[in-house]
């Protein structure tokens, strides 16, 4: 039973051995295929330097992963010591790592390249929309002081009314000094309630024109065709939207409330009391501290709440950094790694064929090495041998003069028929020889005499 197995294993590895060739160059053709595709993304000069630069490393890379498969289909099944297999796996190791190297990436390239470029085209455009989205909020961020100052500038307007017509502060109407200064503040609030609304007709602006370019990459990022000319308008748009980012930075209100809440605070010039009598001195100048203490509290609350709008991050200014297909596809790695596998699978699955072969070369071994030669040989051996035998005995031949005969697969027809004639002539010399013991071929020489 071991004995047939192992026959049938040992045709198997016959039948198999033109499709293994055939496996192997069908394999390393198509990595040469597309390690070309991948290593015209990366190279750079003339159409015709690229073409024949690719053309030439992609038959070198073909040609070695053949020989290298083949010399370890040819050898590794064979070897049996465990230094043998443990140096020709470090051998494979290493060949299969140096495969990788110059072949698997440039595969993975050439399958998912066009893809990477456009994920990290995607990703650039989110990182993108975050900066417009930050940058604006840090820009419209003042407007939300418009209600504070807006309240504080009507309420000095209202008072300064209220005062010129009833005199309810000093108890003597008309436009004096109170009035002058109530009217005073509510200017400077008018001012910069002015600021505020201007600020926000261009941050809206300013807005309008990022989303337009941000809706221009996204569309370069899903249009069809190459990639080649879409990464290049991509990289025009995000240089224009980069300056839109750096335009809304600075287009924030805040540092200018800071600036005008310290005006108010420092700048705070009250006017001479103007009164006749000593007594509306006297109001005039309890109304202007109270209005003083006011504008201070105003002052405070405005510088506090632009120290919290400039106290946020600052958007950083972002630049795009284009990759080629290689690129994009070892920086994306983990997004690809189907493409990655296939890659890599086409170069090394001949070491799945190799060990196969070796599986199957070490059970021959194992089934025949137990057996005796006389238990190996099947019935149709026995008979060949046996014919063998019959035709070296009817040729004179000795065992030895066959075995030697056999060991010259190469000798000519002319050196056998050779050969044959010398047979002859050794079996005519026998026949004639009285001294040979064969009574068939002996002569009785006394007859002849008579």
């Amino acid at each position: 039973m071991a004995l047939g197995a192992s026959r049938r294993l040992q045709d198997g590895v016959v039948a198999v051995e033109t499709m293994t060739r055939f496996a192997l160059a069908v394999l390393a053709l198509a990595s040469g295929v597309y390690t070309y595709l991948g290593a015209r993304t990366i190279l750079d000069g003339s159409p015709t330097a690229v073409f024949f630069a690719a053309i030439i490393y992609s038959v070198s890379v073909s040609v070695g992963i053949y020989a290298f498969w083949s010399y370890m289909a040819r050898f590794y099944p064979h070897v049996t010591s465990r230094t043998g297999r443990t140096a020709m796996l470090a051998v494979m190791a290493a060949g299969a790592v140096m495969i990788m190297a110059m072949s698997s990436w440039l595969n993975a390239a050439a399958l998912a390249g066009s893809s990477a470029v456009e994920q990290h085209l995607s990703e650039t455009v989110e990182a993108y929309t975050a900066d417009l989205d930050r940058a604006h909020q840090n820009a419209i961020a003042a407007q939300s002081l418009l209600p504070d100052i807006q309240r504080a500038g009507e309420r000095f307007s209202q008072l300064a009314g209220v005062e010129r017509q009833s005199g309810s502060l000093t108890g003597t109407t008309g436009s004096g000094s109170v009035v002058q200064l109530l009217t005073q503040m509510s200017a400077q609030m008018k001012s910069l309630e002015g600021n505020i609304n201007g600020s926000r007709e261009q941050v809206a602006d300013l807005f309008e024109q990022g989303q337009k370019r941000l809706e221009a990459m996204r569309g370069l990022v899903s249009a069809p065709g190459d990639i080649g000319p879409r990464a290049d308008q991509f990289s025009t748009e995000a240089v224009a939207l980069t300056g839109v980012v750096s335009s809304l930075s600075q287009t924030s209100i805040a540092p200018s409330i800071r600036r005008a809440a310290d005006d108010l605070a420092i700048g705070f010039i009250a006017p001479v009391p103007d009164g006749a009598a000593p007594d509306l001195v006297n109001r005039q100048n309890q109304v202007m501290e109270t209005v003083k203490a006011s504008v201070s509290a105003q002052s405070k609350a405005l510088a506090k709440a632009a120290d919290e709008i400039l106290s946020r991050p600052t958007v950083g200014e972002r630049r795009f950094v284009p990759l080629s297909p290689a690129g994009a596809v070892l920086e994306y790695a983990g997004d690809f790694i189907p493409a990655w596998a296939g890659a890599i699978s086409i170069d090394l699955l001949p070491g799945v064929m190799v060990f196969i072969l070796a599986v199957v070369h070490g059970a021959i071994r194992r089934q025949e090495d137990p057996l005796p030669f006389a238990e190996r040989i099947t019935a149709a051996e026995l008979l060949q041998a046996l014919e063998v035998q019959r035709a070296v005995s009817a040729s004179g031949m000795s065992v030895e003069q066959a075995t030697a005969a056999m060991e010259k697969p190469e000798t000519s027809q002319e050196d056998a028929r050779l050969a044959e004639l010398k047979a002859d002539e050794v079996k005519a010399d026998e026949n004639t020889n009285i001294t040979s013991l064969d009574p068939k071929t002996r002569r009785d020489r006394s007859h002849e005499d008579r």
